[in-house]
């Protein structure tokens, strides 16, 4: 910066909008051009502005999406804008030249993202997702998609690609690979602006300060800094006045521009940080810098502020803002048209209108329209393809869905096309090869056809997506039904088939509530292994929800504990004690027993914290009068739950009584008068008597019972809006008022103006609803809920969705908080503080408490098939273990059978989880067992199904059993940590053992076995067993299953794969292998000797020494043929093992020098 340098110019921006009104705000993204004179800006409502040379004249504005404007990355081509839901590029003149829309496979919507130039063909974008993506600039089209474990708030590109997370830290990334070379701690807050060229990255940060009595935010007196040469940290620049915005200059090569919020700009040499040059920018009061950047050239310098104005600095002899300009181009002048003189007396044909010489279709008289006929009745897909053609035509099998004879009124079904079709099994869809869309129906597009003219909720009808949904099963169970058909949505749904799933929407309502959700992951990751806390299992279940990204999910191990509570069949909360009971009680009881008891449950484990306490209870003083007396009594308390009360209209003087609003009722709801019988100590009888509450404390989670019991309060929910999506609540006094609509926003601009007024915001969280679809259907339950305020960042605008179990899909705030008296009614309302909303603390995945894994519940005596983990061999994120599960049935599937002789599935074959076997993937003792649980079982079995699972009576037994017998609680919790420490879960068709565990890992953490031998053309998946004996000449579950030994088979298996491989020749191991399938049936040969089948031995034990013995070890002697490799066999990258160039797994040592490891 020159000693000739000032302001040259300012510019008001334009407002957000054609028709908006300028108003003072703050420039979201401002560019310079790097080969035009001209200056970028992105504001708030996704409009692109620029402005030619240094008089700021407008040059040109364009719609580039609809949320605000996040950065501007300036290509050859055009002008990149990266926008809050799409990446958008442009013509310097405007017009568009690819446009990219979140809400595809490969992208996920996110509050922040950032953009990085890849180059001068593509661009990686990235931000607060677990996803990076490169896209192709010429082409506009997403070519690679990489996953991340950081989110990203800042990237720059110089001889690296240098990302800011939201941690503090830098991360480098190779800019071909984008693998992270290095992590630079820069701060322990936050990186607010950060810059890197030629050999140097320069960052800005904040750090918490005491502040008078609270901690804030203040921006750091130092600039870091970091050599990117030799890689290492460099002196810091000290900047009193705190650095919030850093620059490098583009010319001078060791040269930076810090400047602070206040308008004080240094500029200094990094190699010699004492010398510096100190401007000051001219700021009006109470006004500050909010962004800066620097020119190309060098030679100006933007500074842009909270009232809306850009500075421009530099020297008015000479600056420009790129290096090297190529000549802007203009638009032509529009031509001018002949003035013309209006007046009374001026014809109308001088004006030219089109003219139609027939009339047009769309003045066809309406008394001239009739129906004549009846539409053919359509064959359906199924029966189409199933069609068996012969000489004299056609013919296929009766569908079921109608009756013999029977014929369809198709004018009828051509007018109310809102009836869902259950789509077809997964396993049908894969035997089709025809590519028929139109027999895929989606329920986007049924919900399309019913009246997109007025609100669902105001119909008559229940409309397709509040009614009854179904699970349909096939031979192949639940596995084989297309949830996916259901829900488009990045939110999970629950199944409905487990016992009182009544329950799902009031846990789908917690889900989205992060006050609760953070409570009960923050509770989960604790050392609690109670197998009745139900918090835990809600932190479980929050959790899966929360990976499964839209994935069906279900909560039976919530719902398993929940019915083995002892208090929760005492009050008549289980279908099975209740039958015919009203859903919307039992969900109202539900919703009041699990707020009390997982408050109990977060105060039983140590540090015994009331924090959940105070989320959730409303304390109040409950004062009681005797009318006959006048005596008083009062006793302090607290409830979780609010019943709503509906007193009668208010009568307002010389006015018609008016309904009460929401506010009205939950103030009387809540301070509750109301008049009962009960005993006076001092009358010594029962009198009737006033009870009062005096409000002495606010929960920061509202939970109501809408209790809507009488026509008063049906004829109040009717009112379209009379449910508020924000409301105001000032306790004081012991007095609750409770403020709505105009009202509220009187008080909170009252609020702003005085102390006196202690105003609480609550923002609508959602609510469950009670669906009776008519005599036809059972009544069920459904939650709306606006999942805006449970994203890490606000989006901006509310999303409601539907919950209607695994049916989901987004609707309008219109449809969401409208009732029908007839069909939709309310249960359950939850609103939490507006300041809590977007609040996600993922504190407890660094605070997970994991002495589970190292702690031996084994109290049976004699030999284990185990040994626990040392906390030497703590996993960490990438350990690959081997996975095993065993299952017992507990319930036996219920089939129908039909007039025709067809067997129909009602309710599936229920698994329970028996046995756990968890194996170690890499390291010294690769294949020895870390985990070996037995399960107890609470509920009878019907089942052992020893034969598949090796189960016998008495295994599960504590009585009997002479395993290690621990509570699901335990297992599942082992795994639960395993999952998020990141480990890699490997195992021969994980999809059914994740299932009946009931938990989801994401497929980044998957290693199956069952899909690397796997050819798509053949529709077969081969067995472990065929495959063990075919690839590793093992014979394995000769009588029965072993999980320990299926682990350790799968384990071997993932070698042989990357040793095939590696060798290039695993596609024609993989045709051999289904060759000889073919010809053996896909089953291995079956093992005599002396005429009868070879019994399998059991586990075999762990000696005193920790390892297997020698007699029981997997890797018996023998040479045998090896795969040949092209280099030095070794493992995967992360996998931990060192095999020899000659081993082949499962085929014996090498020298027999290999230490402990039964795979060795």
């Amino acid at each position: 910066m020159d000693g000739d340098w000032e302001e040259v110019g300012r510019l008001l921006l334009p407002p957000p909008g054609a028709n908006a009104i300028a108003t003072p705000g703050i420039p979201p993204a401002v560019a310079f051009d790097t080969s035009q004179e001209l200056l970028w800006t992105g504001n708030e409502q996704g409009r692109v502005s620029s402005f030619y040379s240094t008089e700021l004249t407008r040059y040109t504005a364009f719609k580039a999406g609809d949320g605000e404007i996040q950065q501007l990355l300036l290509h050859d081509r055009g002008v990149i804008a990266l926008c809050a839901g799409s990446v958008h590029m442009a013509l310097r003149r405007g017009p568009p030249i690819w446009h990219i829309q979140y809400g595809r496979p490969y992208m996920t919507e996110q509050a922040r993202d950032v953009i990085a130039d890849g180059g001068t063909s593509e661009i990686l974008v990235a931000g607060e997702q677990d996803q990076m993506f490169v896209i192709d600039v010429e082409k506009g089209i997403v070519i690679k998609q990489m996953p991340t474990n950081d989110y990203y708030t800042k990237m720059k590109r110089c001889r690296y690609i240098c990302a800011a997370t939201t941690t503090g830290s830098v991360n480098i990334l190779d800019s071909v690979s984008f693998k992270k070379i290095k992590t630079w701690n820069a701060y322990t807050s936050r990186v607010i602006d950060m810059d890197a060229q030629h050999d140097f990255i320069v960052t800005c940060g904040i750090s918490a300060r005491m502040q008078q009595a609270y901690m804030s935010l203040q921006p750091e007196a130092f600039v870091n800094v970091f050599d990117l040469k030799n890689m290492i940290s460099m002196a810091p620049i000290p900047f009193p006045a705190g650095g919030a915005f850093v620059r490098m200059h583009p010319r001078m090569s060791t040269t930076s521009v810090v400047a602070s919020q206040h308008g004080q700009i240094q500029v200094v040499d990094l190699m010699n940080v004492n010398t510096n040059n100190i401007r000051q920018a001219n700021l009006a009061p109470n006004e500050y810098l909010s962004t800066m950047e620097i020119a190309p050239s060098g030679e100006a310098i933007l500074l842009g502020d909270t009232s809306g104005q850009v500075h421009l600095w530099g020297s008015p002899s000479r600056i420009r803002f790129a290096e090297l300009s190529n000549p802007v181009e203009f638009a032509d002048p529009e031509e001018t048209h002949p003035a013309l003189n209006w007046s009374v007396d001026t014809p109308l044909s001088s004006i030219g209108m089109p003219y139609y010489r027939e009339q047009l279709l769309s003045a066809w008289p309406s008394h001239m329209i009739f129906e004549i006929g009846a539409p053919p009745q359509k064959i359906d897909a199924q029966t189409t393809s199933q069609l068996k053609v012969t000489e004299w035509g056609a013919w296929a099998r009766k569908t079921r869905n109608v009756k013999r004879n029977q014929v369809e009124n198709t004018r009828a079904a051509e007018k109310t096309s809102t009836s869902l079709q259950a789509p077809k099994f997964l396993s049908e869809k894969a035997r089709e090869s025809a590519n028929d869309a139109s027999a895929d129906r989606r329920i986007s597009d049924v919900a399309d056809a019913i009246g997109a003219t007025e609100l669902s909720s105001m119909k008559a009808e229940v409309p397709v997506m509040y009614r009854n949904v179904e699970i349909k099963y096939s031979k192949f169970g639940v596995d084989d039904f297309d949830f996916g058909f259901y829900n488009k949505t990045s939110y999970s749904g629950l199944e409905i088939h487990i016992s009182n799933s009544y329950a799902n929407p009031l846990l789908q309502l917690m889900h989205f509530t992060p006050l609760i959700r953070n409570s009960a992951l923050k509770h989960t990751a604790s050392a609690c292994v109670n197998e009745l806390c139900l918090l835990c299992e809600l932190g479980f279940l929050f959790d899966m929800l929360e990976k499964a990204e839209g994935s069906i999910c279900q909560a039976t191990n919530m719902l398993k504990t929940f019915s083995n509570h002892p208090e929760a069949g005492k009050l008549r909360l289980l279908e099975e004690d209740a039958p015919g009971a009203s859903l919307t009680a039992m969900l109202q009881g539900l919703n009041r027993f699990l707020l009390q008891i997982i408050v109990n449950d977060y105060q039983r484990e140590p540090p015994h914290k009331h924090d959940l306490n105070n989320v959730l209870a409303t304390t109040a003083v409950t004062s009681y009068r005797c009318l006959n007396c006048g005596s008083e009594q009062s006793r302090a308390g607290s409830t979780f739950v609010t019943e709503l009360l509906y007193g009668p209209k208010v009568a307002v003087r010389n006015q018609r009584p008016r309904n009460m609003t929401f506010c009205e009722v939950l103030k009387s709801s809540v301070e509750r008068v109301v008049n009962t019988k009960g005993w006076c100590i001092r009358c010594k009888g029962h009198r009737t008597l006033e009870t009062r509450n005096t409000i002495q404390y606010a929960p920061g989670v509202l939970t109501l019972n809408a209790a809507v019991n009488s026509a008063e309060a049906r004829q109040l929910w009717s009112v379209p809006g009379w449910l508020p999506e924000e409301i105001g609540v000032i306790v004081a006094q012991g007095q609750f008022f409770c403020y709505q609509g105009k009202d509220l926003e009187f008080q909170k601009q009252k609020g702003r103006t005085s102390d006196k007024f202690d105003l609480s915001v609550y923002s609508l969280i959602g609510l469950a609803a009670d669906i009776n679809s008519g005599q036809h259907q059972k009544p069920h339950l459904v939650s709306l809920v606006n999942v805006a305020h449970s994203r890490p960042q606000a989006p901006g605008e509310s999303q409601w969705h539907l919950f209607n179990d695994f049916l989901v899909r987004p609707i309008s705030k219109e449809e969401a908080l409208t009732f029908n008296t007839t069909w939709k009614m309310p249960s359950v309302i939850t609103y939490q503080l507006t300041k809590s909303n977007n609040y996600i603390d993922n504190s407890w995945k660094t605070n997970l408490d994991t002495s589970l894994l190292y702690i031996d519940h084994n109290k049976n005596p004699g030999k284990r098939t185990y040994r626990p983990l040392t906390p030497q061999e703590a996993p960490r994120e990438g350990t690959i273990i081997a996975l095993d599960t065993e299952f017992v049935a507990v319930r036996q599937p219920e089939i129908e059978m039909n007039s025709d002789g067809e067997r129909e599935t009602i309710r599936p074959i229920v698994y329970a989880l028996a046995r756990v076997s968890v194996v170690r993937g890499s390291g010294v003792d690769e294949g020895l067992p870390f985990v070996d649980d037995y399960i107890k079982s609470k509920e009878p079995i019907v089942d052992y199904l020893t034969s598949y699972s090796g189960i016998v009576h008495g295994d599960l037994d504590p009585r009997l059993s002479k395993h290690n017998l621990v509570s699901l609680k335990v297992a599942y919790k082992k795994l639960w940590i395993l999952l998020n420490l990141g480990c890699k879960f490997l195992g021969h068709g994980l999809k059914q053992d994740f299932r009946v565990t009931n938990i989801h890992v994401p497929k980044s953490q998957i290693i199956d076995t069952i899909d690397f031998f796997f050819v798509k053309a053949r529709l077969r998946k081969l067995s472990l067993a065929f495959l063990a004996w075919y690839l590793l000449k093992e014979d394995i579950q000769l009588e029965t299953h072993d999980s320990i030994e299926d682990a350790r088979t799968a384990l071997k298996l993932y070698r042989k794969y990357l040793e095939f491989q590696d060798a290039g020749i695993l596609e024609t191991i993989l045709m051999d292998i289904y060759r000889t399938g073919r010809d053996m049936n896909y089953k291995p040969p079956q093992m005599k000797k002396d005429g009868h089948l070879i019994e399998r031995t059991e586990t075999p034990p762990i000696s005193q020494d920790g390892h297997l013995g020698p007699e029981n070890g997997i890797g018996i002697g023998g040479s045998g043929p090896t795969t040949p490799v092209r280099r030095p066999a070794g493992l995967a990258p992360g996998s931990g093992g060192t095999f020899g160039s000659g081993w082949t797994p499962g085929k014996g040592s090498l020298g027999g020098g290999f230490g402990g490891s039964p795979l060795r």
